[in-house]
């Protein structure tokens, strides 16, 4: 795998046809979302505002992404009873949606049969594997991220990815 890792700015914007993330731990414990998190469990309330400065990194990129004809794929696999951390997730993904992804829900239960990779990914083309590594509590590991575009796992990704997405529930009909 490449030592030297793009952004992932650099990556969406090389993007020609789709771009594909898919999810598979029930929580996250990311720095740079932890007091949102701990702020929406104690009060219920989000920032929901696609054109807010909380958003300011995500949805722009998503529009420019989306506005030149690539598809933006998300897919969740999800422990249920869900977790505080998924419902969290859950609540916040219509900014999402209005910035141009598509997203599903698949209970983890429908992914028994599923060949899956190790970590959770995004799949630029079809063809470049961006791995998200993860500490176990949920935090980014060092190094953050792996990529490859090696067309075996390349498939591998693309072929769970699929099977996911086929299987999974869209956003607006999930309850969690």
């Amino acid at each position: 795998m490449p030592q030297n890792v793009p952004d992932f700015p650099t990556l969406l914007r090389g993007a020609k046809r789709s771009a594909v993330h898919l999810e598979m731990r029930d929580s996250y414990g990311v720095a740079g979302e932890s007091e949102e998190f701990e702020r929406w469990r104690r009060t219920g309330e989000l920032d929901l505002d696609p054109e807010s400065e909380g958003w300011s990194g995500w949805v722009p990129l998503v529009r420019e992404t989306v506005a030149r004809g690539v598809v933006m794929r998300r897919a969740r696999i999800v422990s249920e009873p869900v977790t505080d951390y998924i419902k969290y997730e859950h609540a916040s993904t219509p900014v999402n949606l209005a910035a141009g992804e598509l997203v599903r829900w698949l209970p983890r239960r429908k992914a028994l049969d599923v060949a899956l990779p190790g970590a959770d990914f995004w799949l630029f083309d079809g063809r470049l594997v961006r791995f998200n590594i993860f500490t176990g509590d949920g935090d980014w590991a060092d190094p953050r991220c792996e990529m490859t575009d090696d067309p075996a796992v390349a498939e591998l990704c693309s072929s769970a990815f699929e099977a996911v997405w086929e299987r999974g529930v869209p956003h607006e009909n999930y309850l969690v």
